[in-house]
């Protein structure tokens, strides 16, 4: 056995002992003489071990070459350019590829790119061996040696459009139809070249999950035109990573455009009476009550503002931190919401809560519940959706408790001029009444309706949105200042 048969034979690389002996015989002419077979092999062994990588995941720009297997998701066209200098123009072919740890983008040049587009399939393997460097969507490889490997397989999806569960990191070209969960406010941010760049994100969803999509420059005004709940196309966007979650990228080559499609997201929520310390879950319910909106001086002297409204299922209740632009949204008691990526945190008098800052969305639902009967019909269901329409109340409850820009609900405000809307039937200031309704309001006061009139009822009692009760005590000003609730 030679000397480079021996190296070979201890060299773990997916290498054929032709294409060593050649590297050997090349690393030899280079070195000028300075080394024999036997060092020339070591060093080769040690180049091509260095490059060899587990998977595309293991890829980093800084390497000197990787080589991989990977299967051809999608073919791009030829583009031409000039180079300085030269008369011949170069050319270039981007070709997604992908195994199962990830995707990269492979930029084909000049030969190799008449190559791609005349030889390469959807669906092909290769085997590849290039140079990572860091490109517009993440790490590139600029290709140096291809060739077919149709004997591997690579268990990856070839396809036109993605779903949520379908994203990997460094996929590009990627086209998405989601419905549109939550938008943000338009960001602006200055570049190291002084230039000035813009960003906002939106969330989408699908059946299979959702995913944040952050749009620059001039795509990014697109967050302040679309409404939340339409069906959207993401056109050519990118996946990247943040703080360990895949996000969906959207630059000048790529665009949202809202489509005629019905989407369906079902978020997976988890019952408030689960939730604990330090999780980031999704939970679902109704909005019990909404505080006015606080603002706040933080360290660095910026304003900051938050809003707590508290939400609840079948199960329980929780009080829910609004943050920053969160606390703008117009939510209200009534209203059914889906809260995803909340924090739970240690609250008022150790009570839970959950914090909803840039990371999470707050999707206002459309209630379908039935009225009044149907929390008494769903009052023992441990089903997600049966208790937010057990919460809800019927439609008229729900339009009552719609909140004004004072804060206040017009439930509230009818109480307040009962008087005048009901004629002589009001009570009298002073006299006893017993009053019986659905709870359309749940704060302070607590407002309730019978279908023909609004009370105000002044009470400590701890009731829910949609629950029948009855308020025993006097009449003041036009409240009820009850002393039994049941």
């Amino acid at each position: 056995m030679s000397d480079i048969e021996g190296v070979y034979e201890d060299l773990e690389a997916d290498v054929s002992l032709e294409e060593f002996r050649e590297a050997v015989e090349a690393k030899v002419e280079q070195m000028g003489g300075l080394a024999d077979e036997e060092t020339a092999a070591m060093l080769v062994a040690h180049e091509v071990g260095e490059s060899e990588v587990g998977g595309i995941a293991d890829i980093e720009p800084g390497m000197e070459e990787a080589k991989f297997v990977a299967k051809v998701l999608s073919i791009g066209e030829k583009r031409t350019f000039e180079r300085d200098g030269e008369d011949e123009d170069g050319q270039v072919v981007n070709v997604e590829v992908a195994d199962e740890t990830g995707s990269v983008r492979a930029a084909f040049w000049d030969d190799h790119a008449e190559a791609a587009i005349d030889e390469l399939e959807e669906g092909q393997v290769l085997r590849i061996a290039g140079r990572p460097k860091e490109g517009f969507s993440g790490v590139e490889i600029s290709v140096d040696n291809v060739e077919p490997d149709p004997d591997t397989e690579i268990d990856v999806q070839v396809s036109d459009t993605y779903t949520v569960e379908d994203l990997s990191l460094g996929l590009s070209n990627v086209n998405l139809v989601g419905v549109l969960l939550d938008t943000d406010s338009v960001r602006t941010f200055d570049r190291d070249d002084g230039s000035e760049g813009k960003v906002s994100n939106l969330v989408l969803g699908d059946s299979t999950g959702r995913v944040r999509v952050t749009l620059w420059d001039e795509q990014a005004d697109l967050a302040t035109e679309l409404e939340a709940g339409t069906t959207v196309e993401v056109i050519d966007g990118y996946v990247k990573d943040r703080d360990g979650s895949l996000e969906l990228h959207v630059g000048n080559r790529g665009a949202v455009e809202e489509i005629d499609a019905t989407v369906e997201y079902v978020p997976e929520n988890t019952p408030i009476e689960d939730v604990e310390i330090d999780q980031v879950v999704d939970l679902a319910g109704v909005v019990r009550s909404a505080d006015p909106k606080r603002t706040f001086d933080r360290d660095d002297g910026s304003e900051g503002q938050v809003r707590n409204i508290r939400v609840q299922d079948a199960t329980d209740d929780i009080r829910v931190a609004l943050w920053g632009d969160k606390a703008d949204l117009d939510v209200g008691p009534g209203d059914e919401v889906a809260l995803g990526d909340v924090e739970i945190q240690d609250g008022w008098q150790d009570d839970l809560e959950a914090s909803a800052g840039w990371q999470s969305t707050i999707t206002v639902l459309e209630s379908e519940s039935s009225g009044p009967g149907a929390a008494d019909d769903s009052s023992g269901s441990t089903d997600e959706n049966a208790g937010l329409s057990a919460f809800a109340g019927d439609e008229a409850g729900s339009d009552a408790a719609a909140a004004d820009d004072t804060g206040r609900t017009d439930a509230a405000a009818s109480a307040d001029t009962a008087s005048t809307d009901a004629g002589s039937d009001d009570p009298d200031d002073g006299e006893e009444l017993e009053f019986t309704g659905v709870v359309v309001q749940a704060g302070s006061p607590v407002v309730l309706d019978d279908g023909e009139t609004t009370m105000s009822v002044a009470t400590d009692a701890d009731v829910g949105l949609g629950e029948e009760v009855t308020a025993r005590g006097v009449v003041r000003d036009g409240h009820l200042e009850a002393n039994d609730v049941f």
